[in-house]
């Protein structure tokens, strides 16, 4: 039926519908001809609709928190997540594998909301995720330009989204990179992420000679030979160079702080590694 609007996802009221003229006998009809399936009392989807937001319908909820995140194509760590906002009481019970948040949105909803949108996801964000998972999807949303820092000052978030706030970059390229940020801070040396260092970025510049690379799940093909063109050059030019990967920096962090710590105890961050202190 093409009067149910693409950009919803497939899925509208057909309160909507109506008000934009489409008649009961027509909409009957659709869903007789199997053009329209009603999924719950006055909503209807196409065929083809977007079975999250059929989900949200039927159950009277709002994407939101990760699931939404992901959705925006912000960073999030569980990438199977389901996680729902509850706008208003009356919802019916879920499966268990669902998580429904019930905080009321920083930027009030539209009736019958299907999907939050991105100041509402970050704030529930906020408070349902670990704070380093909270930075990293922040982070995103900052990089990818969906909200500045500004704008989120101005907004009225409590102790714990300020405290997530505070902790932001808008230039983390990743959410590894948000993570590997918040965890070398303690070292207090001068550190630099996205540095610009003999004509390519590097991730982390730890000191001054010292450089932290991270490659994401997708590190292969021609990305992964320009680094390693590049890690070369680096080498040459006096600057040690560890790189790792995911699963190094989510589930073996110790040995890579390690490796670092041990790098900085030799000196290796500074312009003259003879000096050490």
């Amino acid at each position: 039926m093409h009067d149910l609007p693409s950009d919803l996802g497939g899925v509208t009221r057909t309160r909507a519908l109506l008000e934009r003229g489409v008649t009961r006998h027509r909409l009957a009809r659709a869903v007789a001809e199997g053009s329209l399936r009603r999924i719950k009392h006055g909503w209807v989807a196409s065929p083809d609709a977007d079975p999250t937001r059929v989900f949200a319908a039927r159950h009277g909820l709002t994407i939101s928190c990760v699931l939404q995140a992901r959705r925006l194509g912000l960073w999030v760590r569980d990438r199977e997540a389901q996680h729902f906002a509850v706008p208003r009481p009356g919802a019916e019970l879920r499966p268990a594998a669902t998580r429904l948040h019930y905080h009321r949105p920083l930027i009030p909803r539209e009736p019958y909301c299907l999907a939050d949108r991105v100041e509402n996801v970050l704030w529930i964000v906020a408070h349902c995720q670990p704070h380093p998972e909270a930075v990293a999807t922040w982070d995103a949303a900052l990089n990818l330009g969906m909200v500045d820092r500004e704008y989120l000052e101005r907004l009225p978030l409590n102790g714990v989204a300020r405290r997530v706030l505070a902790d932001t970059s808008p230039f983390a390229d990743s959410g590894l990179e948000s993570h590997v940020r918040q965890r070398l801070r303690w070292l207090r040396l001068k550190l630099h992420w996205q540095a610009w260092v003999l004509g390519h970025r590097v991730d982390f510049l730890i000191g001054e000679r010292l450089v932290l690379q991270i490659d994401g799940r997708d590190h292969v093909g021609r990305q992964r030979a320009s680094d390693t063109s590049h890690d070369a050059r680096l080498t040459l030019r006096g600057y040690t160079v560890i790189r790792v990967g995911y699963e190094e920096v989510m589930y073996r962090w110790p040995d890579v702080q390690s490796l670092i710590m041990a790098a900085v105890a030799q000196g290796l961050h500074r312009a003259d590694p003879q000096h050490t202190t």
